[in-house]
C-alpha cells in the first residue's frame, strides 16, 4: 500500500521549524515550565517533574509550546528522540530542542508517529554517521526526512489508534499518581497526624505525644535489608533489571526496567512486592515497590517487612520525605554521597499495635496491587502499539483491522 503513498519531506509539511530559548532552569516555581531533552527521553510528558524557568513575556510568546506541537531533540546521545505536545501547562522548550509545527497537509499526531518509525531511525543514524563523542543534526538536516504519507483521513485512524494505546497508558500513569497520593495521605493521616486515635489518651514519649499502647522503636524493628548477591554470569539474559536510572523520583510506582544481558558486575536479587531505595544520592527520593521479580543495581537497597502486616507501614515511612532527608544528612561521600542499612535501620518510629498495622495494610495492599497491575497492562499496551506502528505506517494491516485489535485491549 505504501508504494501509492507520496513521499514528502517533513520541512514541506511544517508551517514553522524553530530553535529552542537558552537559558537554565529556575530553582524556584517562578515562570513557565522549560521542556529539556531529559524530559522527553522516557515516554510521555511528566509535566509535574518539568522545571520552571525565568523569561520575559515576549520570549514566552515566541516559544511558547501549545497542543499539536512536536519537539525534537537536535544533540546528545538522544538525537532524533522526540514528544507530540498534549495539554501542556504554560511552557517553553529548550534551546536543543526543535520545535515542528505541522500545516493543514498532514495531522500531527501521525507525524509524531512517524518519527518513531524505523525510516526516521535509520535517516537519524545516516545523518549522525560516527559522532560518538557528541551527536548532534541540525533542525533543517532533520527535517529532510522523506516521509510515507497517506490521504489525511487515513493519517487521522492511524493516530487514533495508536493514540488510543498511548492515552489508556497515559490514563494508567495518572491513576497511580492519585493511588499514590491517597496512600501518603492515609500514612500522614495515621501515623504521623495521628488524627483518628488522638481519643484514646495520649502518654508522653521520646518523639512526642503518642497514642496509648503504642511504642517508640527503630525502623530495623519492622524491616530487613535483603541481601541477596548474585554474579552477572548466573543472571538469565531476560531476567528483568532495575538500576538507578529506572527509578523515578518520588514515585513509588516502578514503571520502566531494562534486562540483564549485558550486566557485567554482581547485582541484588529482588522480589515482587519488596521494596527498592537508591542508596546513591538519596536526596533524588528514588524509592518504589518491585512490580515483579529481579535484579538491581548494588547502589539500590532491597527492603522488605519482617512481617507482611507492616507492609504498608514499612512502604508509608521510607518513601516519606521526612526518612530520605535523614538518609540524606546521614550519607557519607562528598561528590556522590551514599546511605547505608545500618544507619537508615537505627530511624526512629512509632509503632502502632500488630492489629492496626493490619487495619492499615488492609488499606494499602489494594492500592499498592492495583498501581502494579497498572504498570504491567501499560507495558503490554505499549508493546501492542510498538507492533502495530511499523505495520500501520507501511500498510502492512489495514487500519479497521487494527482498530478492533486496538479496542480489545483497552
Amino acid at each position: 500500500m505504501t508504494d501509492i503513498w507520496p513521499e514528502v519531506r517533513l520541512a514541506e509539511l511544517c508551517n514553522s521549524i524553530d530553535y529552542g530559548y537558552t537559558a537554565s532552569a529556575s530553582s524556584t516555581s517562578v515562570g513557565p515550565r522549560f521542556l529539556r531533552i531529559t524530559d522527553i527521553v522516557n515516554g510521555p510528558i511528566d509535566w509535574k517533574t518539568v522545571p520552571f524557568c525565568k523569561i520575559d513575556d515576549d520570549s514566552v510568546e515566541k516559544y511558547h509550546l501549545y497542543n499539536g506541537d512536536i519537539v525534537i531533540a537536535r544533540t546528545g546521545a538522544t538525537t532524533g528522540v522526540s514528544a507530540y505536545i498534549s495539554e501542556p501547562p504554560t511552557a517553553v522548550f529548550a534551546s536543543y530542542l526543535v520545535r515542528l509545527k505541522i500545516g493543514t497537509r498532514a495531522d500531527a499526531r501521525f507525524i509524531s508517529y512517524s518519527l518513531k518509525s524505523d525510516i526516521f531511525w535509520a535517516y537519524i543514524r545516516g545523518v549522525l554517521g560516527d559522532k560518538s563523542a557528541q551527536p548532534n543534526a541540525s533542525a533543517k538536516t532533520m527535517t529532510q526526512v522523506k516521509l510515507r504519507i497517506p490521504p489525511l483521513p487515513e493519517q487521522r485512524a492511524i493516530a487514533h489508534i495508536l493514540g488510543t494505546l498511548d492515552d489508556k497508558i497515559e490514563l494508567n500513569r495518572r491513576m497511580n499518581e492519585t493511588l499514590e497520593a491517597m496512600a501518603q495521605a492515609l500514612f500522614k493521616s495515621w501515623f504521623v497526624d495521628l488524627e483518628p486515635f488522638r481519643d484514646q489518651g495520649m502518654e508522653d514519649s521520646p518523639l512526642g505525644p503518642i497514642p496509648k499502647g503504642w511504642r517508640v522503636g527503630i525502623l530495623g524493628d519492622i524491616a530487613d535489608n535483603q541481601h541477596r548477591g548474585i554474579h552477572p554470569k548466573n543472571i538469565d539474559p531476560s531476567t528483568p533489571y532495575i538500576g538507578l536510572e529506572h527509578m523515578p523520583r518520588k514515585c513509588i510506582g516502578l514503571s520502566e526496567w531494562g534486562h540483564a544481558k549485558e550486566l557485567e558486575s554482581n547485582k541484588f536479587r529482588f522480589k515482587k512486592g519488596e521494596f527498592l531505595f537508591g542508596k546513591l544520592r538519596p536526596y533524588f527520593h528514588k524509592v518504589g515497590v518491585a512490580p515483579l521479580d529481579g535484579v538491581c543495581s548494588t547502589d539500590i537497597l532491597v527492603i522488605a517487612p519482617k512481617e507482611p502486616a507492616c507492609f504498608g507501614f514499612v512502604l508509608g515511612h521510607i518513601s516519606s520525605t521526612e526518612f530520605v532527608a535523614y538518609t540524606d544528612a546521614g550519607s557519607t561521600g562528598t561528590k556522590m554521597p551514599r546511605t547505608n542499612w545500618q544507619d537508615m535501620a537505627c530511624y526512629e518510629i512509632v509503632i502502632p499495635p500488630q492489629p492496626l498495622a493490619e487495619s492499615f495494610n488492609e488499606v494499602i495492599c489494594p492500592l499498592a496491587d492495583k498501581i502494579i497491575r497498572n504498570i504491567h497492562q501499560s507495558h503490554t499496551l505499549a508493546s501492542i502499539r510498538d507492533t502495530l506502528l511499523p505495520k500501520l505506517l507501511s500498510g502492512e494491516i489495514r487500519v479497521k483491522d487494527a482498530e478492533r485489535f486496538a479496542e480489545r485491549a483497552v
